[in-house]
């Protein structure tokens, strides 16, 4: 599999953003899990930004019945994918946690720089949470989640409800998240090429988000207030979060600054499980086709599931 991924995708460094989601746009595969949820309806959340796309999943059980809701933020670098290349994906998760899952298209980069996106997420959960009767959504039971760069404007949304007093999720699920942009890990160090998801290709990612910085990006983030807004692992405090679900790859250049966070989560008194899969690499869980991503998926849905159950007993 990951000579396959090193062998065809293709190196976005070395293109323009819109070259890049042209790219990767071309590589995406048919949906073929259709069935996995009752309906879907594809609407929009006001902002003062312009309207944010959002679709809805609805999973199969009784329609009236309030559920739990999950508020979804596609990876892709921050440049690139979007609802549809992460359709699938949100149908099985809508179907493994028996949750009504909200997957948002928010602004990317580099035409939307920082924190654009990361507003845009917290906005769709405010107003998932608002409407969340009219949604079939328990307000009460709602997480944030997202796969890599969706995993980092995740960790950002929650943080951002806790310190604007906004209705806390009832949890966070990041999935190999994008924590933060410095790049001397030991997972950079061992992992920086030749498995899928490479260092040239991340400091690509967080110029764009950044603002198509030079130099220290690290340094960048200090551009920010709060730098939390971009980098999560650099809020002042990380106590009176919501639980966490945090998987990692063992074969990812962010499997250190994932591993980290869920660290500091654990030190600071939030609840956290931490899935760690050690053989394997950075993106593998929206795979449809992939044995190893159904497994993975069963399991933290069913944590997320028990996070949000645990919630509404």
């Amino acid at each position: 599999m990951l000579d396959q991924l090193n062998t065809g995708f293709p190196q976005v460094e070395n293109m323009t953003g819109s070259q890049a989601r042209a790219a990767v746009a071309q590589r995406r595969v048919p949906v073929n899990n259709v069935d996995d949820v009752r309906s879907t309806v594809d609407t929009s959340v006001p902002s003062s930004d312009g309207a944010i796309p959002v679709r809805i999943y609805y999973p199969h059980g009784d329609p009236t019945e309030h559920r739990a809701g999950i508020v979804f933020c596609h990876g892709g670098g921050f440049v690139f994918c979007d609802i549809e290349s992460h359709d699938g994906f949100c149908r099985a998760v809508a179907r493994g946690t028996g949750a009504v899952v909200v997957s948002v298209d928010y602004r990317r980069a580099p035409e939307h720089s920082a924190p654009a996106a990361a507003i845009d997420a917290f906005t769709a959960y405010c107003w998932v949470v608002e409407h969340g009767a009219g949604l079939g959504i328990d307000p009460t039971r709602i997480a944030v989640a997202g796969d890599s760069a969706g995993g980092n404007l995740a960790a950002v949304t929650a943080i951002l409800c806790r310190d604007r007093a906004v209705t806390a999720p009832a949890a966070q699920l990041l999935l190999y998240p994008a924590i933060d942009p410095t790049f001397e890990t030991d997972s950079y160090r061992r992992y920086g090429s030749g498995y899928f998801n490479t260092r040239a290709a991340m400091e690509w990612y967080w110029r764009q988000y950044l603002g198509n910085l030079e130099g220290d990006l690290g340094g960048g983030a200090k551009r920010f207030d709060p730098p939390y807004l971009v980098a999560p692992a650099r809020a002042d405090s990380h106590a009176d979060l919501p639980p966490a679900v945090i998987a990692t790859a063992g074969l990812d250049p962010l499997h250190s600054e994932g591993c980290d966070y869920a660290s500091r989560l654990h030190d600071a008194g939030v609840r956290v499980v931490h899935r760690d899969f050690p053989g394997l690499f950075h993106g593998f869980m929206t795979i449809q086709s992939f044995a190893p991503a159904a497994r993975a998926r069963d399991l933290v849905c069913g944590d997320l599931r028990e996070l949000l159950d645990a919630k509404g007993s």
